[in-house]
């Protein structure tokens, strides 16, 4: 099919769903409220279902009455039974797809089922309202003339039992519908080669010479792919190398530390930064608008939300969307058309409006520092970075963070090690400006500091050149989708790293 055609009907069709988009934005809680009793509703005859009485007539009240808050490691046993074969247990139909988390750097892996509705109404749906959203905001794209570069996951698709299991990506890639692998880049074999730096190899030979019109990755390692394009071609930045470059469709992590060096690579002041918000459990909201902070949160995906407000006393009740409220820290609950029933992914979020419902991401339940009562938060992290970095023209390309804790008369602190692209002239500058920072970002962390009376100043190490790099490959986590772990309420990770710093 000619391009220009492919770009006209793909337009056309993405934008008739805006309507449908319409529909939850008009009438949310409706359309969650009907979520919830069709997932109850279709599995009502499995093991599970018939465990807690799912109708399609259950009210919401009882629901949250009868299923029980979950973690991983309560439902661990029964994915196991469903990655050995086992069907009916949780969802109805079979599970042949299963997840494998590369959101956490811990040994242990989580198996995320993944379910034929999952993929076709969640994550291939998503896609598409991505595109059709982008597409909404900016009339005159010209995105299908050509290709988009993705970056994904470094895990090969693993058989298994007759069931599969690998990243996400892999999964998503391996199913991609033709329409979409037409318009991607680089090809398939490449996209799920297993080890990185072959990869990054091959992606660059085979990407180097299409019309690349959109990026979609997770910054940290797209920073690392766009630095070796740079280096390969030696030009001055990436308009000229793809001239027709658009929009860069981001996720997985904070983009406040990156932004800035993005900018410099794209300095095209029309140029669009897209971010989404999907993990293996899901596809949870999108950027829907050009130049926001913003995510809207996608109602019709075949997911139920609930939402616990994380105050300084711990964890409340979980609550459904319609008695959410602006500003508050919440932990997201999450049931699924892959039979995942009220599970805590682990994610915190906040909402900035309730007509439509948007969301920032401020960081993991399990990724903070609260080790003096501080509730240091990774919003917080991330924003005093990005002002330290336009302050002192530093460029950070990984970092982590744990406490120091009080020993005997020695008050406690804060340990920060950051592998820079560009470092400070002044590391001391660095440190006191990011201490200040904290302090007009997070009022629980200033009152520790103030005069040092339970919290001293942070100290902060420089790491070596491909400290982050090197310590994932350690753990067999180099890759795409891996994330260094920002904040740790204990030292095990920064111990490990600074072993490896000396």
């Amino acid at each position: 099919m000619p391009i220009p055609l492919f770009n006209s009907i793909a337009s056309w069709l993405l934008k008739k769903r805006y309507h449908q988009i319409e529909l939850f934005l008009k009438y949310p809680l409706d359309v969650q409220n009907e979520v919830l009793h069709q997932l109850m509703d279709f599995s009502k005859d499995t093991v599970l279902g018939r465990q807690y009485g799912f109708s399609d007539d259950l009210k919401y009240d009882e629901f949250r009455e009868r299923v029980p808050l979950v973690n991983y490691e309560d439902i661990a046993p029964l994915i196991e039974r469903s990655r050995r074969g086992e069907q009916n247990l949780f969802w109805p139909t079979p599970i042949k797809w299963f997840a494998k988390s590369s959101g956490t750097t811990n040994a242990k892996s989580k198996f995320i089922p993944v379910s034929s509705e999952a993929l076709e109404d969640c994550h291939f749906k998503s896609s598409k309202d991505l595109l059709c959203l982008y597409l909404n905001n900016n009339e005159n794209s010209q995105l299908f003339l050509g290709k988009s570069l993705r970056l994904g996951g470094s895990k090969e698709l693993y058989e298994d039992n007759g069931t599969f299991f690998g990243d996400l990506s892999a999964i998503l890639i391996d199913n991609m519908p033709l329409w979409a692998e037409y318009s991607s880049t680089p090809s398939s074999k490449v996209s799920l080669m297993g080890e990185w730096d072959t990869k990054l190899e091959a992606i660059i030979e085979e990407s180097i010479n299409e019309n690349v019109t959109s990026l979609a990755g997770v910054p940290s390692w797209m920073l690392v792919l766009l630095n070796d394009v740079m280096q390969r071609t030696q030009k001055n930045h990436l308009f000229e190398i793809w001239e027709n470059l658009e929009v860069y469709f981001h996720g997985g992590v904070s983009f406040a530390p990156y932004k800035e060096q993005f900018r410099k690579l794209l300095p095209r002041k029309n140029f669009n930064y897209y971010e989404t918000y999907n993990a293996s459990e899901g596809f949870f909201a999108i950027q829907d608008r050009n130049n926001s902070e913003d995510l809207l949160l996608m109602l019709d995906y075949g997911i139920f939300y609930e939402f616990i407000p994380m105050t300084p006393m711990g964890e409340g009740q979980a609550i459904p969307l319609w008695e959410v409220e602006i500003g508050v820290n919440y932990a997201v609950v999450i049931t699924t058309n892959a039979g995942l029933w009220r599970y805590k992914i682990g994610d915190t979020i906040r909402f900035t409006s309730k007509n439509p419902y948007r969301i920032r991401i401020t960081g993991r339940t399990k990724h903070h520092i609260n080790a003096f009562g501080e509730e240091l938060i990774i919003e917080n992290a991330e924003e005093a970075l990005k002002q330290i970095c336009i302050k002192t023209n530093a460029e950070i390309m990984d970092y982590t963070a744990a406490p120091i804790f009080m020993n005997g008369a020695e008050k406690g602190g804060h340990e920060w090690l950051i592998e820079f692209r560009r470092p400070p002239s002044d590391i001391a500058y660095f440190t006191e400006f990011l201490d200040n920072a904290l302090k007009s970002l997070n009022s629980d962390y200033e009152a520790k500091r103030y005069n040092n009376m339970t919290l001293k100043m942070p100290k902060v190490h420089l790491a070596r050149k491909d400290l982050f790099h090197d310590w994932l490959r350690s753990k067999n986590k180099l890759g795409g989708q891996h994330k260094i772990p920002r904040l740790s309420n204990e030292r095990t990770y920064i111990e490990e790293l600074l072993q490896m710093n000396n």
